[in-house]
C-alpha cells in the first residue's frame, strides 16, 4: 500500500491566499492548503510530482486509518535515495525488515529506514479502534545515497518530548531526535494540542520550506486561514512565526528543512518510480 504506486493526486487547493491578503506583522503566510487524496485506507497529503515539488526533500505523506484485519497491512521498498519514517498514532504495527529485525511498534513509537525493504502487519493484541499511522518518505541528493540498508525502531517512551510536541527528527526546544543517522537541517515534529491551546514554531535558519498536515481536530492559524483534517498547509519562504491554535482536541505533524533540488528529487525517483 504504501510506496507502491504513484498517481498524480493534486487538485486545485482548498484555501489559496492572495499575495495581498493582510496578515500579522511576523506571521509566516500560507501558500497552498490541499486537501488529502484518499485511496481506501489511505490519504495521500504529500506526493512527489505534486505537492511534493513544494516540500522537498518531504517528498511523499501518506495517512492511513485502517480497521482491523490479518493479513499484512502493506511493504514497503524505497529507492536508495530515500529515507522513511513511519509513526503509529494508534494502536500497534509488527515488523520484519531487511536487516533481520522483528518486532512491534506501539502507539507513539516510530520507524526510521535508509533504503530496504519492510513488512508491515497490525498487532496481535491492537486495540478496537483502527490502526491510525503516518508515512514520510524524506529525499536526499543521490550523491550522498547508500545502498545499504539500516532501521532503528524507536519505542513510545524513547521519544523526546517538550510540552505536546514530540521531535520525531531534528529537534524542537529541550527535545532532540534518537535517531542517530537522522539528517542534518531537517524538523520532523508530531504535535498533540488541547481545544483552544495555542503553538508557535519558528523554523530555523536556513530552513525555507514548512508545512504542516492535520490528522484529527483543525487549526486556526494566526493570518485566518483554518486547517482541517486530512488537509495540508504548505508556508511561504519567508521568515516568520507559524501560530496556531487548535479547535478540539488536535493531532498534527509539521516538517520544515532545506530545500532539496528539483533535479535532485527526479534523479531519486529515477529507474525506480513513475507517475501513472
Amino acid at each position: 500500500m504504501f510506496g507502491s504506486e504513484f498517481r498524480s493526486t493534486f487538485r486545485a487547493p482548498a484555501h489559496l491566499l492572495d499575495a495581498r491578503t493582510s496578515v500579522t506583522a511576523g506571521a509566516r503566510r500560507v501558500a497552498l492548503l490541499a486537501n488529502g487524496r484518499r485511496h481506501g485506507p489511505i490519504t495521500r497529503l504529500i506526493t512527489p510530482w505534486d505537492i511534493g515539488e513544494l516540500t522537498r526533500p518531504f517528498v511523499l505523506l501518506n495517512y492511513a486509518e485502517v480497521a482491523r484485519r490479518s493479513r499484512p497491512l502493506f511493504g514497503i521498498h524505497a529507492p536508495s535515495s530515500i529515507r522513511t519514517l513511519t509513526v503509529v498514532l494508534n494502536g500497534k504495527l509488527s515488523f520484519e525488515d531487511e536487516t533481520g529485525k522483528r518486532g512491534e511498534l506501539a502507539a507513539a513509537g516510530f520507524a526510521w529506514m535508509k533504503s530496504g525493504s519492510v513488512i508491515w502487519h497490525e498487532g496481535e493484541d491492537a486495540a478496537s479502534e483502527p490502526l491510525r499511522v503516518f508515512h514520510l518518505w524524506v529525499g536526499q541528493p543521490v550523491a550522498q545515497a547508500e545502498r545499504a540498508a539500516t532501521s532503528e525502531y524507536i519505542a513510545p517512551g524513547e521519544v523526546a518530548e517538550d510540552g505536546p510536541v514530540r521531535a520525531l527528527l531534528g529537534e524542537f526546544g529541550r527535545a532532540r531526535s534518537r535517531i542517530r543517522q537522522a539528517p542534518a537541517d531537517l524538523n520532523f515534529l508530531h504535535v498533540r494540542l488541547k481545544d483552544r491551546e495555542d503553538f508557535r514554531y519558528a523554523a530555523p535558519d536556513g530552513h525555507n520550506v514548512t508545512w504542516l498536515a492535520v490528522d484529527r481536530g483543525g487549526l486556526q492559524l494566526q493570518e485566518g486561514a483554518r486547517v482541517l483534517w486530512e488537509q495540508v498547509a504548505v508556508f511561504g519562504d519567508s521568515a516568520g512565526v507559524i501560530e496556531v491554535q487548535a479547535d478540539g482536541e488536535t493531532s498534527f505533524v509539521l516538517g520544515s528543512a532545506r530545500s532539496l533540488t528539483q533535479e535532485d528529487t527526479r534523479r531519486s525517483f529515477s529507474g525506480n518510480w513513475a507517475p501513472g
